[in-house]
């Protein structure tokens, strides 16, 4: 291998010849050799954009000559494309504001734009990597705006598009189990039926609302730090950069960023980032108590549960032949559980800034990119593989519908609390069916309780006319006593 020598504020240092980085980032690799967690790409890509952004406006404002203004912007381009990802291979465990992941950026920008007009790599001419490519900028203001940037592409591209999927998938089959009477349960015990539609109904409306609290956090998102440089002030800018640049942004991408109303805030603080991070551990929530529900439902084969059946996608066990586990569920409830402590992190980080700079900015974007993508990946994952092939077994259902007890909560209106009391305390005591203990307590006919006891007719609201004087008088609807 071939090196070069590179300089720095601090001085002289070998950089591998074929290297678009430079000093700086060779630099930052000896120094933090952590762990295994390098910058995400979404932040390598947002970065660009953010270059390439600043660079057209400086060339605009007359900060930068054309030439200078095309080359940057073309390098940023081929780095937004996802070119020369490997030129980024620092690690999340570094300085708090990001800065050696922005001089990461500014030098390989720097060097791609010399090579392409035939210079060399690590001669800072005819393109300086702070004095051209970071023009107005700091890694202070640059940094959290590509961290939002990241975060406000990736969940309009990836976990909105999977929520909605999953909420669609699980409306669908809300719709397609509406008839389909069964056994409610509260408290792991027997409760009063439902149908199997509106239980998923449940399910398809939490997704849903979910999304749309999502949602309610990406204004505030939008906000973009850039042109505060330093501590909030714009030293060193142009007066109309931060507003034309962040513009550019908007163009882009697409999406309606803004100038952050308050710079101030947002170098020292992530409130932002911090309420959308709660946001998705309340998705997170709602995706363990979806994923747990199914596979309870669908536990057995023969000693669970059972009233659905799931897709067998492989072989549950290495020792128990024909055994088919959840697979599925149980990705989505641990990926759950990694969202919900992540957002334990950032909260911390996101309280741990001081003064003018919150200096937790790397392990903030790292797991909050990570639980937007588990979350997109889990819940697509869950749809395709799941929820889809989910198929109701009737024969079960009606089982355990036709034995509950708790049948007997649609004679409330009719014959009282206490009388439906004695009638399910009776059939559970002796083992035998509501009707026989309505019968045998001579609280009812078999053709009343047959009248009065229909499960589909359980599951909405009614009015039942009460017949409880009757019944607490012993008399038959003609008087005469019985």
């Amino acid at each position: 291998m071939t090196f070069r020598t590179e300089t720095d504020t601090m001085g002289d240092l070998r950089v591998p010849g074929d290297c678009y980085y430079g000093a700086q980032t060779a630099r930052s690799l000896i120094n933090f050799d952590i762990g295994t967690e390098t910058m995400p790409p979404e932040m390598i890509r947002a970065y660009a954009i953010v270059k390439k952004a600043a660079a057209q406006v400086n060339g605009e404002l007359g900060l930068l000559p054309k030439a200078t203004t095309d080359l940057i912007v073309y390098a940023a381009e081929a780095i937004r494309n996802g070119e020369f990802a490997d030129q980024f291979p620092l690690s999340i465990w570094q300085t708090g504001s990001g800065t050696q992941t922005n001089m990461n950026v500014n030098e390989v920008i720097a060097n791609l734009a010399i090579e392409r007009a035939g210079g060399q790599k690590g001669s800072r001419t005819p393109v300086h990597p702070n004095d051209d490519v970071n023009k107005c900028q700091s890694s202070n203001d640059t940094f959290p705006t590509a961290m939002h940037i990241a975060v406000v592409t990736s969940i309009h591209e990836r976990l909105r598009p999977s929520l909605e999927q999953l909420g669609t998938a699980l409306a669908e089959k809300s719709r397609e189990f509406a008839a389909i009477v069964k056994i409610g349960r509260t408290h792991l015990m027997d409760a009063v039926p439902l149908t199997l539609g509106q239980e998923f109904s449940g399910y398809a409306a939490q997704i849903r609302h979910g999304c749309e609290r999502v949602e309610r956090c990406l204004p505030d998102v939008l906000k973009l730090a850039l042109g505060g440089t330093a501590v909030g002030t714009g030293l060193n800018t142009h007066p109309e950069f931060a507003v034309r640049a962040v513009d550019r942004i908007a163009e882009l991408t697409g999406y309606p960023f803004k100038t952050a109303d308050n710079t101030f805030e947002a170098l020292a603080a992530h409130d932002a980032l911090v309420q959308l991070s709660g946001t998705l551990k309340t998705v997170a929530a709602s995706a363990m108590k979806i994923a747990n529900d199914i596979r309870w439902l669908a536990s057995g084969p023969r000693c669970g549960i059972g009233e659905i059946t799931l897709p067998a996608n492989e072989p549950g066990s290495s020792i128990m032949p024909g055994k088919v586990n959840p697979t599925q569920a149980e990705a989505l409830t641990m990926i759950a559980a990694q969202v919900m402590g992540n957002d334990t992190t950032i909260a911390i980080a996101g309280a741990a800034g001081n003064f003018e700079l919150n200096v937790y900015k790397p392990v903030i974007i790292l797991n909050l990119l990570q639980s937007v993508r588990l979350l997109a990946d889990g819940c697509r994952s869950f749809s395709d593989r799941c929820v889809a092939g989910i198929v109701p077994d009737q024969e079960v259902i009606d089982a355990y519908l036709n034995r509950s007890l708790m049948l007997v909560t649609a004679l409330n209106a009719r014959i009282g609390y206490d009388n439906a009391a004695r009638i399910a305390k009776e059939a559970h005591t002796k083992g035998t069916t509501l009707m026989q203990a309505a019968v045998e307590l001579g609280i009812l006919t078999a053709e009343e309780f047959n009248c009065y006891v229909v499960p589909e007719a359980m599951t909405g609201p009614s009015v039942a006319e009460p017949i409880r004087d009757r019944v607490q008088r012993g008399v038959t609807e003609t008087g005469v006593d019985g």
